[in-house]
C-alpha cells in the first residue's frame, strides 16, 4: 500500500516512527513495541537510516521483517550521507525486491563528529536529487520528505527553506512529515506558507510526547524547536518524577493531536524512540473523543 492513499483528512491516520536497535534487547523492546502498537491499526510506520553499511543493512531488514511479521505498512527511511549513486541504487533494488513501497528522502544529518554535511564523491548533496534520482529509478515507490515548521537548522530563513521543500515535491515527493513541534502554531502557519509558494501535497505533522525531560531538551538542541515557555516552567517543575514528566507530556501531545485533527491533518506521525506508552495512551484518548 502506497501512503499517499492512506493521508485523508476525513480519516486521518496515525503513524509511528521507530529506529533499528543495536543491542539484542533493543530488538525485543522493538518487536514488544511494535506488538503493542499493533492493535491501534496504524496507517504505516517508518525506520529510520544511518550512514554506513550496518545501519544501512539494519533498515532494510527491519522494514522488510514489519512487512513480512506484522502487515503493516512500513516506510524506510533513505539519506544521502555517505553514499555513492550506485550505492543508493542498490539500496533502492533492495527495497524494491522486499516489495517496501515506501520511502523517506532525506538528505540526512552530519555523521557523529563530523560539524556540517558534505556531499560523499559521486553522491548527492540535496534531498530534492535524491528524490529526483528515485522517481528516475521507475520502480514504483511512493515517496516522502521531510518538512521543518520552524525551518531546518541550517537554513538562513525560513522562506529559503520552504523554497527547497518545494524543490522536493516538485521533483516528485508524494507527501511530506514534519519536523517535531510542540506548538501548533507553527505547522498551521508551515502549511499555510506551503500552499502559498504552490506546495499541495499533505503535509503530516510530526508530534513527539515529552517522556523525559533531559531527552527533549537534547532533541530540541538537534532541531531547534520550540517548547512554549508554559510547558518548560512545568516541566521544570516535575523533572525529577518520571510519571509525572509523561502525564505532563502525554496531555500536552493530546491537546496538540485534538487542535490538529479539529482543522483538518491528513494524519498524525508520532517520534516514538521505539516506546509504546505514550503514543498508545495518545490515540486512545483521541479515539475515545470520536
Amino acid at each position: 500500500m502506497k501512503i499517499r492513499n492512506c493521508l485523508n483528512p476525513s480519516k486521518p491516520c496515525f503513524s509511528f516512527e521507530f529506529f533499528p536497535p543495536k543491542t539484542p534487547e533493543g530488538e525485543k523492546q522493538l518487536w514488544d513495541t511494535l506488538e503493542d502498537l499493533r492493535s491501534l491499526e496504524p496507517g504505516f510506520v517508518s525506520v529510520t537510516y544511518g550512514a554506513g553499511g550496518s545501519t544501512r543493512d539494519r533498515t532494510i531488514e527491519l522494514v522488510t521483517h514489519i512487512k513480512e511479521r506484522t502487515g503493516i505498512e512500513p516506510m524506510a527511511h533513505l539519506t544521502c550521507v555517505g553514499h555513492t549513486k550506485t550505492e543508493i541504487a542498490e539500496v533502492l533494488a533492495r527495497l524494491a525486491k522486499a516489495r517496501i513501497e515506501n520511502v523517506l528522502a532525506l538528505r540526512g544529518d552530519p555523521p557523529k563528529g563530523q560539524a556540517v554535511f558534505e556531499r560523499t564523491e559521486g553522491g548527492f548533496g540535496y534531498a530534492n536529487e535524491l528524490v529526483e534520482f528515485i522517481r528516475e529509478r521507475d520502480l514504483g515507490f511512493c515517496v516522502g520528505g521531510a518538512g521543518y515548521p520552524e525551518g531546518h537548522v541550517e537554513t538562513s530563513s525560513r522562506e529559503a527553506d520552504l523554497q527547497h521543500l518545494k524543490l522536493k515535491v516538485d521533483a516528485g515527493a508524494d507527501f511530506v512529515v514534519t519536523q517535531l513541534f510542540f506548538d501548533n502554531a507553527f505547522y498551521f502557519d508551515f502549511v499555510e506558507r506551503a500552499r502559498r509558494a504552490g506546495i499541495n501535497v499533505p503535509i503530516v505533522p510530526g508530534i513527539m510526547p515529552i517522556t523525559n525531560v533531559e531527552q527533549v531538551n537534547r532533541f530540541v538542541r538537534m532541531c531547534g524547536a520550540t517548547v512554549p515557555m508554559r510547558l518548560q516552567l512545568e516541566l521544570e517543575k516535575v523533572k525529577d518524577d518520571p510519571t509525572a514528566v509523561m502525564q505532563l507530556g502525554v496531555a500536552h501531545a493530546t491537546v496538540q493531536c485534538l487542535e490538529l485533527l479539529q482543522r483538518g491533518v491528513p494524519g498524525i506521525h508520532f517520534y516514538t524512540l521505539n516506546r509504546s506508552p505514550a503514543a498508545r495512551m495518545i490515540v486512545s484518548a483521541l479515539r475515545a473523543r470520536g
